[in-house]
């Protein structure tokens, strides 16, 4: 690609869409007043990993518009799916009625997800999985006669949505704080992430951490309704990795002990891990497995949790013993998304995508290799097509930069003025951009990521 000039994200009419903005808008995951300096880029079309604002400059996706647009913007195989389904039917109550779109889905997600995994529930958000997937497990336990299994563990930093069922069960104070009062009780282990370690000693680091997952399993397996994790990547929590190995242990621990296992796929099913589903790799099935965001590449809301005969056999009985799960929500299994939800799975596999996604990966990795010897730059990791660069202000002691100084932010403004969305999470930088992602578009990704990374370590 030719060389990019200088975006300008106050643009005038990108300061006039943004004022309309401000005086309307209460926008997520944001401190407001950050506006009065940070730009809000108002984007007017996207193509492919492109996104244009309203002047008219480009911005590579390289978050993939939070973690769900894997396949581009303005997807012609998705929009086509779209189109047809929007003139035959755009939804219909769930409830006592159904239709094409659904059944299809439900019947295709039993196919590629690990064997057993026969039922599907649908919402409307990760959050809303993550909640069908909890009040479902206690409610299993309480048909089958043991209400006293009612609790939950978890590994630390480790986040799954913010409804307040999901965010008592995620680890991130952050976001949690402020609603402790309305929050339910969770056990929690140290979270085996291998900040800081050499890949070959991913495993035996696991193990050991491992051994506080085994305790508290069997001291609580008694009132333990389900256990709860990311699998490979702890995305929110810093794109903290760790290995399969881990899952393996866990899914046999919970089989010995009588416990359940949820699995949240939301940030990372549909190849992000280099498999279709992060589990695989691990050789294990949940209990429950919940998906959302890449669903619908990133069109339209959905998620879905899938279980076995076993659970859905416990709520399966006469009305009378108010034994049915009533757990609803208005846009259940909405024919538009699962049309798009359709089209994704279609490219998926009729492009083999996952094995396209294997030469990116290794692209990237070696696009970010430079980064490792970086005097503030603490851990490069990468699992599949996520690459985490966490800076430091000691690279020797991993010590971080205060969160104060908000070095992740400084990254992003240079990002966004070479033409890339690099949104951090706090200290880290990150690469999860669409697999439709080039060669020479990675190479441009490391280019700024490299400005970006300079101008934020400065003193």
């Amino acid at each position: 690609m030719s060389e990019p000039r200088l975006n300008d994200p106050h643009a005038p009419l990108n300061r006039t869409w943004m004022q309309r903005d401000l005086n309307a808008l209460w926008h997520p995951c944001t401190q407001m007043k950050d506006h009065e300096h940070y730009p809000l880029i108002p984007v007017r079309r996207g193509e492919g990993v492109w996104l244009e604002d309203m002047a008219g400059q480009h911005y590579l996706d390289a978050i993939s518009s939070w973690w769900v647009n894997i396949l581009g913007h303005a997807n012609p195989r998705i929009n086509a799916k779209l189109r047809t389904q929007m003139n035959k039917l755009e939804h219909v109550i769930l409830s006592g009625f159904t239709h094409e779109p659904v059944i299809q889905l439900s019947e295709r997600l039993g196919r590629i997800t690990p064997e057993g995994l026969g039922h599907c529930f649908y919402g409307d958000n990760g959050s809303a999985a993550i909640e069908i997937a909890l009040k479902m497990s206690l409610h299993y336990w309480r048909n089958i006669g043991r209400p006293e299994k009612r609790r939950f563990l978890t590994i630390t930093n480790g986040y799954h949505g913010e409804t307040v069922g999901a965010l008592s069960v995620s680890d991130l104070g952050l976001y949690a704080a402020p609603y402790e009062s309305l929050l339910f009780d969770v056990l929690k282990v140290p979270s085996p992430d291998c900040f800081g370690l050499p890949r070959e000693q991913w495993d035996e680091h696991a193990a050991r951490m491992f051994v506080h997952m085994e305790q508290a399993v069997a001291q609580h397996a008694h009132e333990l309704a389900a256990v709860i994790l990311e699998p490979l990547v702890q995305c929110a929590g810093g794109m903290r990795m760790y290995p399969p190995s881990y899952l393996t242990r866990l899914r046999a621990l919970c089989d010995h002990h009588g416990v359940q296992l949820i699995v949240d796929e939301i940030a990372v099913g549909f190849g992000r891990t280099g498999t279709l589903f992060a589990c695989e790799q691990a050789g294990i099935r949940p209990d429950y497995l919940c998906l959302s965001k890449a669903l619908t590449g990133g069109y339209l809301p959905l998620s879905v949790v899938l279980t076995t005969d076993q659970i859905y056999d416990a709520f399966y009985d006469d009305y009378t013993t108010m034994k049915a799960f009533l757990h609803s929500h208005s846009y259940t299994g909405n024919a538009l998304a699962c049309a798009t939800a359709l089209a994704t799975l279609d490219i998926l596999e009729e492009d083999d995508v996952i094995a396209g996604n294997r030469h990116r990966a290794q692209r990237m990795a070696a696009a970010a290799e430079t980064f490792r010897t970086h005097p503030h730059v603490g851990d490069v990791r990468q699992t599949g097509m996520i690459v985490a660069i966490e800076m430091v202000k000691d690279k020797a002691s991993l010590t971080p930069f205060p969160f104060e100084e908000r070095r992740g932010m400084r990254a992003y403004e240079v990002a966004l003025a070479h033409g890339v969305l690099l949104r951090p999470l706090g200290n880290v930088l990150y690469w999860m951009p669409p697999y439709i992602i080039s060669d020479d578009e990675i190479d441009h990704l490391a280019e700024v990521t490299a400005l970006a990374l300079e101008a934020a370590t400065a003193s």
